[in-house]
C-alpha cells in the first residue's frame, strides 16, 4: 500500500472526473462516459478536456483543479506520459485515481521506469490508485461503471452478492458477460491491472466488511506482499467465503502473465499453501470459478459433503453420482423410512435410491415429493437434474422447487443438460433467482465449492 487510509471512497463515490473525456466514439473515454451515464451513477460527473466546453450536456473542465468539488475518483483515459504530467500538476482535490491507460510496466523497461515515477508521484500526492492498464470498477451497489467496453459487446450482470477481484481486464469482461447471459449477478467487479498501488489485499480488507458482498472470487496472476495478503484473506474468510483461481501455474502461463501485467509469478505450490492457510477455496479453472460465482450468489457454505441426487433420467443421475464420488463428495443411500413414503407418491417405475430416478412418467409435483421425503438430516445439499422430454413436465416445476428451497435451510442445485429447448425451459429457474448448471460436471463443481472445496 503506497499511501495511508482506506479505499471505501472507490466503492461509495460522490463525484467522478473523467480525464481525457471526448464525444468521439472512437475514443475509450467516450465509452466510459456512456457507461457511467447508462449505469445511473447518482453523483457528479466532471468531464476534463481542454478541447471542449461541454460533453453530453455536462460542463467540461480544462484541468482537474478547476473543479471546485472534491473528486473521489479521477478516471485517467490519456497516454501514460500525460498521466504523469497531470498528476505532477495541481491535483489536490483528487482522492483516488483509476488509470485505464496502458504503456507502463507491461510493455518493458521503458514502461517500467514510467510506472516507478507514477508510484513516486502517487505517494507524494497521497492519491490512492487502481491500475494502470486496467478496466477499473463495475459496481451494482454504487452504480459505477468505468469499463471502456460497451454493454453492447459485453453484457453487464444484474445486482448480486459476489464480488470479483482480478488483475486481468479481459477476464473481468469475460466472466461478467457470461454471468449476465446465465442470469447470475455481481456486487462489485474490480480490475486493478498492474497494481501500482491498490491490490487484492486492499480490496479484501474493504470487502470483508462490505454488506453488499456475500462472497469473493479472486483471479490471481501474482501477489506482491504475501504476508499482507494472507492476513487480509484470513480476516475476510472469517466473514464470508473467498474462492481463488491462480493462473500462470507453469512456465508458459507464467511468461504470459509477465507480459500481460508485468507480474512476477512465484511457485504454484506456495500459492496452494497460502490458500490453505488463509482458508481460501481453491479452484483450478475458469469454469470452476464461474460455477463458484453462480452458486455463492445464492447459497452459503454447508458443513458436510453428503449429496442427494434427484433426476428424471437414470443415466444423468449416474453421471452426477460418479462426478460427486470423484470430487470427494458422498452419495449416501436414502433411509428406509423415506423409501417407504416415496413408494406411495412416486411413479410405479421410479428408482427409489440415491440417485432418485423419477423416470419419463414424472410430473412437476414428483420432484417436490422426492425432496420433501428424502432430503432429510442425512444430506447437506441436493442436486436436482431435469431432462425436459417427459410430456407431463412443465416450466411450473421451477416455482414448485423454489417454494420448497425457500423454506429449506440447505442448498438445492439445479442441473439442466441439453440444447435450445432445455435452456429455454431452464430459464424459468434463473428468472426466479435459482442458478442453473448445464452439465453434471458443472453442478458438481458448484457443490464442491459449497462443501468448502477439495481437500
Amino acid at each position: 500500500m503506497t499511501t495511508e487510509g482506506q479505499i471505501d471512497f472507490f466503492f461509495k463515490p460522490e463525484s467522478i472526473a473523467l480525464i481525457g473525456a471526448s464525444p468521439n466514439p472512437e475514443k475509450l473515454s467516450c465509452t466510459i462516459l456512456e457507461n457511467l451515464l447508462k449505469m445511473g451513477f447518482q453523483g457528479n460527473i466532471y468531464p476534463v478536456n481542454l478541447g471542449y466546453q461541454e460533453i453530453r450536456g455536462l460542463k467540461c473542465y480544462p484541468v482537474p483543479n478547476e473543479i471546485k468539488d472534491k473528486i473521489d475518483i479521477a478516471i485517467f483515459a490519456v497516454p501514460a506520459s500525460t498521466v504523469l504530467e497531470i498528476l505532477n500538476g495541481p491535483v489536490e482535490n483528487i482522492k483516488g485515481a483509476i488509470i485505464v491507460s496502458s504503456g507502463f510496466r507491461e510493455v518493458g523497461s521503458e514502461g517500467k521506469e514510467i510506472e516507478v515515477r507514477l508510484k513516486e508521484i502517487l505517494e507524494t500526492k497521497k492519491i490512492r490508485a487502481m491500475g494502470p492498464n486496467c478496466l477499473g470498477i463495475y459496481d451494482t451497489a454504487s452504480k459505477v461503471d468505468t469499463f471502456f467496453i460497451s454493454s453492447d459487446k459485453v453484457e453487464r450482470p444484474s445486482s448480486g452478492g459476489v464480488s470479483i477481484l482480478t488483475q486481468s481486464g479481459s477476464f473481468a469482461a469475460m466472466i461478467m458477460d457470461e454471468m449476465a447471459n446465465e442470469g447470475a449477478g455481481v456486487a462489485r467487479v474490480v480490475s486493478y491491472g498492474n497494481k501500482v498501488d491498490v491490490d487484492e489485499s486492499d480490496c479484501l480488507e474493504f470487502l470483508a466488511g462490505d454488506e453488499a458482498t456475500k462472497a469473493v472470487a479472486l483471479y490471481i496472476e501474482a501477489i506482491g506482499n504475501g504476508r499482507r495478503f494472507l492476513a487480509a484473506a484470513f480476516r475476510c474468510v472469517q466473514k464470508k467465503p473467498v474462492v481463488a483461481l491462480k493462473v500462470g501455474k507453469r512456465e508458459p502461463g507464467a511468461k504470459a502473465a509477465s507480459s500481460h501485467t508485468g507480474a512476477v509469478s512465484g511457485r504454484y505450490e506456495a500459492y496452494e499453501a497460502a490458500f490453505r492457510k488463509a482458508g481460501i477455496i481453491k479452484v483450478e479453472s475458469y469454469e470452476e470459478l464461474k460455477d463458484a460465482c453462480k452458486v455463492l450468489n445464492r447459497y452459503p457454505l454447508v458443513k458436510g459433503k453428503r449429496v442427494l441426487i434427484i433426476t428424471d433420467g437414470g443415466g444423468i443421475g449416474i453421471s452426477i453420482a460418479d462426478a460427486c464420488e470423484e470430487a470427494g463428495l458422498r452419495v449416501p443411500d436414502i433411509s428406509i423410512e423415506a423409501v417407504s413414503k416415496l413408494r406411495k407418491k412416486l411413479p410405479a417405475f421410479a428408482s427409489i435410491r440415491n440417485p432418485v430416478d423419477l423416470t419419463g412418467s414424472v410430473k412437476d409435483e414428483h420432484y417436490v415429493d422426492a425432496l420433501q421425503e428424502a432430503f432429510g438430516e442425512e444430506y447437506d445439499l441436493a442436486i436436482v437434474s431435469l431432462l425436459w422430454g417427459p410430456p407431463l413436465l412443465s416450466k411450473g416445476v421451477a416455482e414448485k422447487i423454489k417454494a420448497f428451497a425457500s423454506h429449506c435451510e440447505k442448498p438445492v442445485l439445479i442441473c439442466s443438460p441439453g440444447g435450445r429447448f432445455s435452456r429455454e425451459m431452464a430459464s424459468a429457474f434463473t428468472a426466479i433467482g435459482m442458478p442453473v448448471f448445464f452439465t453434471p460436471e458443472s453442478v458438481v463443481r458448484a457443490a464442491v465449492v459449497l462443501c468448502g472445496g477439495k481437500k
